[in-house]
């Protein structure tokens, strides 16, 4: 029986049903895409893994284009439902940084084929302002810096810009992904979450560094007299 029947005329439409039928295009499509890039794919080749014609593929989506900014979409949808729920439980906001981080990892491990999509996407579609994933993370950054804003309150994390600590990590988790991706790593990102979570926490100078006097310049803290104090070239 074709997975993706259409509903007979007349009859409800059951939007369970269809986004169940979306999700199984999606899926399907994403992993051919992975596999031969947005340009060599053939959604004739989707169809027939699915057990349908084209024309139902052109049903749900319009175009190829779509059904590939849909399928960057859908990753980023689902990375989000998983951190989500995963840290939902967590009181300690510390807790919940360092529980999704490591969900945030857990998701590109288990479903390499979106690192590619992102990648992919990056290439083919220069006319686009923002990629998708930017956009879902100027969407969903505003409960994370309200949460680092808590943190700061209580005197818990270093009084810096919000904006600053979560565009850092920010950056940090999504140049790790592409950097285990393209060097063909064998240690999943999963278990990189507790190294990078230690230098995030607790940096990389000791104790006694981190007493030693020090100078501001430029809005920068620097140790005095340090040899990463280079003053700028004129």
């Amino acid at each position: 029986m074709d997975i993706l029947t259409k509903r007979s005329p007349g009859r409800p439409r059951d939007e369970s049903l269809t986004a169940r039928r979306q999700e199984e295009i999606l899926d399907a499509a994403a992993r051919i895409f992975a596999k031969v890039g947005f340009a060599d794919a053939d959604l004739q080749v989707v169809a027939d893994e699915l057990g349908v014609s084209k024309g139902t593929l052109y049903h749900y989506f319009p175009s190829k284009r779509e059904l590939f900014l849909a399928c960057a979409d859908w990753g980023m949808r689902r990375l989000k439902e998983q951190v989500e729920s995963g840290v939902a439980g967590l009181d300690d906001p510390l807790l919940k940084v360092a529980e999704a981080l490591r969900l945030y990892f857990a998701f590109f491990d288990a479903n390499p084929e979106f690192v590619e999509l992102l990648i992919q996407e990056r290439a083919a579609f220069k006319d686009r302002k923002k990629p998708t994933y930017l956009e879902h993370c100027e969407a969903n950054i505003a409960p994370w810096q309200a949460l680092f804003r808590g943190l700061i309150g209580e005197g818990r994390v270093r009084d810096i810009p919000v904006e600053q600590i979560t565009d850092v990590m920010s950056n940090l988790a999504y140049g790790t992904i592409f950097m285990n991706f393209f060097a063909g790593r064998h240690k999943s990102l999963e278990g990189q979450t507790q190294e990078i979570l230690d230098i995030i926490f607790n940096g990389i100078l000791t104790g006694a560094e981190h007493s030693t006097n020090r100078t501001s310049r430029g809005g920068e803290t620097i140790k005095a007299g340090a040899p990463w104090n280079v003053p700028p070239e004129r």
